[in-house]
């Protein structure tokens, strides 16, 4: 585990969706939300409502094995019938499955869907918002490594030869 291990943190909306996390040891996400691929060190677990006593909270983390592309109706055969039973999910297959102690809790009830953060901020969290970049106390690597790749790219070499 690394500081800058790149961590993303999920929703689980149903009792099922977290056996398929702790039993089978997958988890999905559309492609839809993900074009560009999906590159993640560590999948976190925020639960929904359907967790009654846990709801709005990170408690569960998995380090990530493996990502192979699925539609959705292959991955939930009891779904067939679903509006998006044809849609393309990324798979991610995970190892074991941690608990995050203490838990990351969402005291501002601020609406979550996918978290992209760190591992060091991820460890150190104790609310949804410590998962965010803060001034001052972490760097955010990735952010300022992206933008350095940018700039690196929007710089071209030019020929310099006099015969063009």
């Amino acid at each position: 585990m690394y500081p800058e291990d790149r961590v993303l943190v999920g929703v689980v909306n149903r009792q099922r969706d977290l056996a398929y996390i702790r039993d089978a040891h997958w988890y999905r996400l559309p492609q839809a939300q993900f074009p560009d691929g999906l590159a993640v060190d560590y999948l976190a677990f925020f639960l929904s409502r359907a967790f009654r006593e846990r709801n709005g909270g990170v408690y569960y983390y998995a380090r990530c094995r493996g990502v192979e592309l699925a539609r959705r109706r292959d991955l939930l055969p009891d779904e067939a019938a679903h509006p998006r039973a044809e849609a393309v999910y990324y798979k991610v297959q995970i190892g074991a499955l941690y608990e995050k102690i203490p838990p990351i809790l969402n005291l501002s009830r601020r609406p979550v869907s996918f978290i992209f953060t760190t591992w060091d901020r991820f460890v150190s969290a104790r609310q949804i918002s410590d998962l965010y970049s803060q001034a001052g106390y972490f760097v955010d690597r990735v952010y300022y490594a992206l933008d350095g790749h940018r700039q690196r790219r929007a710089v071209r070499p030019t020929s310099t030869s006099e015969g063009s």
